[in-house]
């Protein structure tokens, strides 16, 4: 397959692309760092030195680094039964339990954590009604240890499904035979999955392992919703008022920085230092077995198990929605929607989704731009850096909003991009920038499937590359395109860290700024932020869908790491 050498216009891409991401990348990234280790221009440690000597500080990090290791392992222990169920059991009904897997991902733990405090709180439904039903005598503490137990629950059951996904592929490509091989040199069960299957499936898993434990890691609305301050992530939002006069912030970036990218070294260095390499006469993969009787029925109640516990949050959320009021009951008195209403006609909701469609409208356009022309030119061309343009492209997987957020408001305030009087340009650029990964990848799955022949021989009966690209290449590709490009528009909809702390004024406020002031209201608050809440569930709903619709079983694709 010829490829085609670069165009004048390619050439003014790469550098616009380059200078992009300098700008809005590199530079508050750059930035950050130099007032962590520079202060009145004099290199010091002395911030890092009092993170781990101050009692408070120390403690932020250790939880964190303790609930991204206890997320990841949860998500391990819940995810590796379910993928060996689903991937090597052949059974009437399967592609809806696997279907049913991914319903978690509906709703952010942002958005799941109000219905989670609502339903376990220590006067909630369930505590209301074991003490009805005479089971207990006094309410448990659910979310003991200041709120840790209720953002591990809600971090493990929104990431799941993530780690299912890579899980599942890593085990869909182990070749049957090795494991065969194993079985005849008399390998048990559990000695056949530790020494065959496991190691070969270390790629997918640590790709899943190490996005689960980033985002649990740097997760910023479900602590901030369980009131759960004493973690890395609250402690830095907290620190963005005063970032001119406590640098301390700094260096708690740079720590999340040097944490998440490290893992991603470490991660490529020990899998890729190891062979996975597996060569098999005919079609390498998960060799499936008819279920009997008694596994379909294990299998059945497995998955049923798993999701009715993970729609526990959607449940509460929508009852709290509807709910005239709710307290001191087992279920809502009343039922109402009059809060759905609200959500369109109170003047901060209504303004907040206007907000928040015209800045995800506008990133997705830009995602749509950039990700094409990037798939584009890494599919179709060959010229140097094209692996760096890659790599650069995917980096914002590994960089939490978080970070982006907080260096966008230390590296340009006192410009014209000062988030404290105008945050729209940076809102865009952020949720632009955190979901171009997911456009890249959808358009260079498409143009991967797109055969250049079609192209050449257009350009063969005297088309030109720009008609070329419209009559030919763009039709053939459209449903990754198009499939890219709600789910860029869905998730930057819903993005949680960059509102929080970018929109700091009430005109400005996207959706997720707008539930999180919400939940400080004591009357209807909650009850609108639930309604709120069960519209961008909705909307994610369908946009997963449609992009399901389109990309099929690629769509997994875009959730590795």
């Amino acid at each position: 397959m010829k490829k085609h050498d670069l165009t004048p216009t390619n050439m003014i891409f790469l550098a616009a692309l380059a200078a992009f991401f300098a700008a809005f990348l590199f530079y508050p990234l750059s930035h950050t760092f130099t007032h962590a280790f520079y202060v009145d221009g004099r290199f010091t440690l002395t911030f890092f030195k009092l993170m781990f000597t101050n009692p408070i500080q120390r403690e932020a990090i250790l939880n964190s680094v303790k609930l991204g290791l206890v997320t990841t392992l949860a998500t391990t222990l819940l995810s590796l039964p379910l993928a060996f169920m689903l991937v090597r059991y052949r059974f009437r009904g399967k592609g809806i339990l696997s279907g049913l897997i991914l319903v978690p991902m509906v709703m952010p733990p942002f958005v799941g954590a109000i219905g989670m405090k609502q339903m376990f709180a220590r006067f909630g439904s369930i505590n209301l009604l074991l003490i009805k039903l005479g089971i207990v005598d006094a309410p448990i503490d659910w979310f003991g240890g200041g709120g840790f137990v209720g953002v591990v629950i809600m971090e493990v059951l929104h990431l799941y499904p993530i780690m299912y996904l890579n899980v599942a592929a890593a085990l869909a490509n182990v070749d049957p035979s090795l494991e065969e091989a194993a079985k005849n040199m008399g390998a048990g069960p559990l000695r056949l999955f530790r020494t065959v299957t496991f190691p070969l499936m270390l790629p997918g898993y640590f790709a899943g392992a190490i996005i689960v434990f980033i985002w649990a890691f740097t997760d910023l609305g479900t602590p901030l919703i369980f009131d759960y301050s004493q973690v890395v992530a609250v402690q830095i939002f907290n620190m963005v008022s005063d970032i001119h006069e406590n640098p301390m912030g700094y260096a708690l970036v740079v720590v999340v920085i040097l944490m998440t990218l490290g893992f991603f070294y470490l991660s490529k260095r020990f899998v890729g230092g190891r062979g996975y390499e597996m060569i098999s006469k005919g079609r390498a993969g998960a060799e499936e077995r008819i279920a009997s009787g008694r596994m379909t029925l294990l299998i059945y109640a497995s998955v049923l198990a798993v999701t009715l516990i993970a729609l526990i949050p959607h449940l509460s959320v929508m009852l709290t929605s509807i709910s005239e009021r709710w307290f001191m009951s087992v279920l809502p008195e009343q039922i109402t929607l009059k809060y759905y209403g609200k959500v369109f006609t109170h003047d901060l909701t209504l303004l907040s989704i206007r907000n928040s469609f015209f800045l995800s409208s506008l990133s997705t356009l830009a995602d749509v731009l950039i990700g094409v022309t990037v798939a584009y030119l890494l599919t179709r061309k060959v010229f140097p850096g094209r692996n760096l343009m890659d790599s650069i492209t995917m980096l914002p997987l590994a960089l939490p909003g978080l970070v982006i957020a907080f260096g966008y408001v230390a590296g340009f305030s006192g410009t014209f991009l000062d988030a404290r009087n105008n945050p729209i340009p940076l809102l865009v650029i952020a949720y632009a920038i955190r979901r171009l990964p997911y456009m890249v990848r959808a358009a260079y799955a498409g143009f991967q499937q797109t055969s250049v022949a079609l192209e050449e021989a257009s350009l063969n009966m005297g088309a030109g590359p720009a008609r070329t690209l419209r009559k030919i290449t763009f039709p053939l590709v459209l449903a990754n395109l198009v499939a890219g490009g709600i789910l860029c528009f869905a998730f930057a909809m819903l993005e949680v860290s960059d509102s929080l702390i970018l929109a700091m004024k009430e005109q400005f406020y996207p959706i997720t700024k707008t539930i999180y002031v919400l939940l400080g209201r004591i009357a209807d608050g909650p009850y609108i932020a639930s309604a709120m809440g069960m519209l961008g569930m909705a909307l994610l709903t369908v946009s997963l869908m449609l992009a399901g619709k389109f990309l099929g079983k690629r769509m997994g694709e875009l959730f590795r790491a």
